[in-house]
Formats: structure tokens, C-alpha cells, sequence
């Protein structure tokens, strides 16, 4: 029998350490700004994860751990059924979260002043895993056209020419694309000119909007394609402070080369909690995922029509997927400073700012509305109050 979920329930996170609701009067400069800019979720986790975590606190030993058979299983089940891609235990090297599997591809697969691909706007981490390694970058935009945004092929295939890595978002932080297939096959294909190794961050593959499919990139490639695909329940089943995510890498070499710069920095990512809530969001968490969705393209609409009928300086970019919303606010005519102060000061509502993942996110901002209708709803009367 089919559960029914609290989403729009209020869950106070205040005085949890939470980044997104303790840290906004570092962030903001005030400590009352309706928090839209973590990527987490304001929802209760599925009750199988509450339950595993529960169950595995009440053993009063908290050891070193290993990953379980029934854990990597069920991952690899997930994957099956959720993305039609059948991967195989030996492929899978178990990470502290994405952002760290960046720093760490991005060190094993290419050697220091070699060039790396991004496309942005892009999430912000990718910068610094490039630049912090002592790499250089080279932007290939995207195009925005009619409201949404494509992969500019033909620079990227300049790029390319002169590079040695592609790190990809897919689905796209921020600007909400869910590429489609001939749009990865093509990127396949120029990358396979020029002997590319990408790095795919799929960590929202779960989270599309309805009738939108999301491909994982490695399994349209061929065998002799350099891709890498970041995983994690972090997004999907709102654990990300757990940090345990998962690199698929098929090729050995490639497997060996990761795991030894894991080995270099000394990082493990073994943790009897994140284990525990990791099989448990991956075997037993499906209902709630799919009630969750339903109610983020809730949101959605709720969110384009009150933009379309109340705010019609901001534009809603079209979006195919994550809980993010990518907001064109070019005709309210501010520069991102003023951006910044507008959303903040006048409205009380804390959104990230669309120059921090580029300058291609110049004017823009993204919404995170991960949260109940309520906090939305108050967040755009706020905003359309500080417009009168």
C-alpha cells in the first residue's frame, strides 16, 4: 500500500549545523533570509532511510567499515531499472562525494597545465577542481536560444582540439538541461576525435521533470570511450551531508589511476552511517522518490505561473530537470551587485547568485524549490512586495 508523504510539512533546521539556514547571516549578512540556495532538500528522507540510520546508531559500536555485498547490489539494481544501464560490482570505486571525485578525476586523468573543458554556467566546484589543481580552463558556453540552453558544438570541437578533459553536468546544475541522446552522441564523437576523457556528473539523474528521460552518457559509449560517471543518493534522497557517492568506471587502467590519487590524498569514504542510508535509499526508497517528484513539478508550475501572472521581468529558463530553477532577471535591469542586494535586502530571500557559476550566469539567479509551497509561496510575494 502506497504511503502518503509530508512534503509540505515544516521541518525546523534551525541550530542542526544546516549550511543552508545556519550559515545565512555569513552568506547574507542576515540571519531571516528564506534560505533557496543549498542544494538540499527541506523534506523528511524516506522513512527506510530513517529507519536504517536508527537501526545502525543503536549498535553502540561505530568501527571501521567495509561496503557490503547488499549495498553495491543494490546500487547496481537502481541503475538497472531506473536508467536501463547494466553495470558490473568491479566497476564501481566508492568516493566522498562528488566534489572530491572531481578534484581526484581531474588530477589521475590529466597532468598539471594540461587544458579542461567546461561548459557554463556551470556548478561552481568545477572551477575550482580545475584551478586548484594547477589546470587550465577553457569555456565552451552554452548557447541560449529561446529560452534554453544547447551545447555550442562547433567551439566545443575547438576545444576539444586542444584540451584533454571534459567535465559535463548532466542534467545541467544550473541551467536545468537533461541533454538529450543525439546530443550526447554527438559529444561522444568529437571526444573521440581527439582522444577526450569526460568526466559525466550525473549526480541528478533521478530528478527530470515528467515525459523527460535522462541518458547516462557512459552507457551510449563505446567501449573504447574515455568516460567517467559520478553517482550518489545525495541529491535524489536528500543525504548529501553523508558524503558517499560512487565513481562507474569500466575501464581498469582508468580504475587503478583513480584509485591510487584516493590513496595519495589518504581519503576514504567508508562510514558505517552513510552506508546504512545509502542501501536503504537505493533499496527501499523508490515510492517516496516518485512521490517527491510529483511534487516538485508541482512546484514548478506553481512557480511559472506566479512568474508569468505577478513577476514578468523574471523569467523562468525552461527547465527539464534537477530542483533548481534558473532565473533570468536581466530586465529588472541590475547589475549582479545590485541583484544581490535586491533579492536580500528588500525581499529576504537567499537564492545564489548566477555569476558564481560563471559569467555566463551574469544576471541571472538560481531558486532551489526543494522546499514546501508554503516557503516558495511566501519567497514571491516577498519578491513581487519589494518590486512595488
Amino acid at each position: 500500500m502506497k504511503q502518503h508523504y509530508h512534503f509540505d510539512s515544516h521541518v525546523p533546521r534551525e541550530g542542526t549545523s544546516s549550511l543552508k539556514f545556519d550559515a545565512r547571516q555569513d552568506t547574507f549578512g542576515r540571519s531571516d533570509v528564506i534560505p533557496l540556495w543549498v542544494a538540499d532538500m527541506d523534506f523528511a528522507v524516506a522513512p527506510a532511510i530513517t529507519k536504517a540510520l536508527s537501526t545502525r546508531a543503536n549498535h553502540p559500536i561505530y568501527g571501521y567499515t567495509q561496503y557490503p555485498e547488499s549495498m553495491i547490489n543494490a546500487f547496481i539494481d537502481w541503475t538497472k531499472r531506473r536508467h536501463g544501464w547494466q553495470i558490473q560490482a568491479e566497476w564501481i570505486v566508492m568516493c566522498p562525494g562528488v566534489v572530491p571525485s572531481i578534484y581526484a578525476a581531474v588530477k589521475a586523468f590529466t597532468k598539471p597545465a594540461e587544458s579542461v573543458i567546461l561548459q557554463p554556467p556551470v556548478y561552481f566546484p568545477f572551477f575550482s577542481a580545475v584551478t586548484d589543481t594547477g589546470r587550465n580552463l577553457i569555456l565552451n558556453p552554452l548557447k541560449f536560444e529561446k529560452n534554453s540552453y544547447t551545447i555550442n558544438f562547433d567551439a566545443f570541437e575547438a576545444c576539444a582540439s586542444k584540451s584533454s578533459m571534459l567535465l559535463l553536468c548532466s542534467p545541467h546544475n544550473p541551467v536545468g538541461r537533461v541533454w538529450r541522446k543525439d546530443e550526447l552522441r554527438l559529444l561522444l564523437q568529437i571526444a573521440r576525435k581527439y582522444q577526450l576523457t569526460i568526466f559525466a556528473d550525473e549526480v541528478h539523474a533521478d530528478i527530470v521533470c515528467p515525459n523527460i528521460k535522462h541518458h547516462v552518457l557512459a552507457s551510449i559509449a563505446e567501449n573504447t570511450d574515455k568516460v567517467i560517471t559520478a553517482m550518489a543518493p545525495s541529491k535524489s534522497f536528500n543525504i548529501a551531508g553523508l558524503n558517499l557517492s560512487v565513481l562507474i568506471v569500466p575501464n581498469a587502467l582508468q580504475r587503478t589511476e583513480l584509485i591510487n590519487t584516493f590513496k595519495e590524498s589518504y581519503v576514504s569514504a567508508s562510514n558505517p552511517f552513510s552506508i546504512a542510508a545509502f542501501e536503504a535509499a537505493y533499496s527501499g526508497s523508490e515510492e517516496w522518490l516518485n512521490a517527491m517528484l510529483d511534487y516538485l513539478q508541482d512546484t514548478r508550475d506553481y512557480v511559472a505561473n506566479y512568474l508569468i501572472n505577478h513577476l514578468p521581468k523574471i523569467k523562468l529558463v525552461s527547465t527539464e530537470g534537477t530542483y533548481l530553477l534558473w532565473l533570468d532577471c536581466r530586465l529588472l535591469r541590475m547589475n549582479d551587485d545590485e541583484l544581490k542586494h535586491f533579492f536580500v535586502q528588500k525581499a529576504g530571500v537567499g537564492l545564489s547568485a548566477g555569476i558564481q557559476f560563471g559569467a555566463a550566469g551574469s544576471g541571472f539567479m538560481r531558486m532551489n524549490i526543494a522546499t514546501s509551497r508554503q516557503n516558495i509561496t511566501n519567497a514571491l510575494h516577498n519578491i513581487k512586495n519589494a518590486l512595488i
